[in-house]
């Protein structure tokens, strides 16, 4: 992987996608001159980890659909994304499956009838875990960023939690905030 740090913004991953548009990161990535793609390496129902289900509003050890995967960038790992989804909202929908989803996870829950307006975004630093350093291929002495990002829809109801670890050396997260 190059020396240049990655730059994005998280708001194309909030916006459904026009019919026929690339997902937000294949697009992002190609507008820059890069190559972005992604695994899919688990998708169903699990046992809520504590702080998925606290931001979820769900009780501890509740199920939710989760979609694992690996991002690419060039060809090179950049970032463990989890997605969490109530069970209400993804259970029996592509969402819970590991094909990928052509238009991209937010348009199909827009077309679900489940749009977000709002998100909140948590970004600390920590030390990988093994497996985690693993599929980075990293080293579990480097540094991670952990960014924990919730969505909510217009009556303030979660759709979507996710968390997303990737290598701090590489990352720049870029925030552009608009109050009212």
């Amino acid at each position: 992987m190059s020396s240049v740090k990655w730059v994005t913004t998280s708001v194309p991953y909030l916006t459904a996608r026009q019919p026929g548009q690339r997902d937000a990161w294949s697009a992002e990535t190609a507008a820059q001159g890069r190559r972005g793609s992604q695994r899919i390496v688990q998708a169903g129902e699990v046992a809520a980890p504590a702080a998925i289900a606290e931001v979820l509003g769900l009780a501890q050890g509740a199920d939710v659909v989760v979609r694992r995967r690996i991002m690419y960038l060039d060809d090179r790992p950049c970032e463990l994304t989890d997605t969490y989804y109530p069970p209400a909202i993804a259970r029996g929908t592509r969402l819970a499956g590991t094909a990928k989803i052509p238009d991209g996870a937010i348009t199909l829950l827009a077309e679900l009838g489940y749009v977000g307006v709002r998100s909140r975004e948590d970004v600390s630093a920590r030390l990988p875990s093994e497996e985690e350093a693993a599929a980075l291929e990293s080293e579990v002495t480097q540094p991670v960023l952990q960014l924990l990002r919730l969505t909510l829809d217009a009556r303030d109801r979660p759709i979507q939690a996710d968390r997303m670890v990737m290598p701090s050396r590489l990352q720049h997260l870029s925030y552009e905030m608009r109050i009212g």
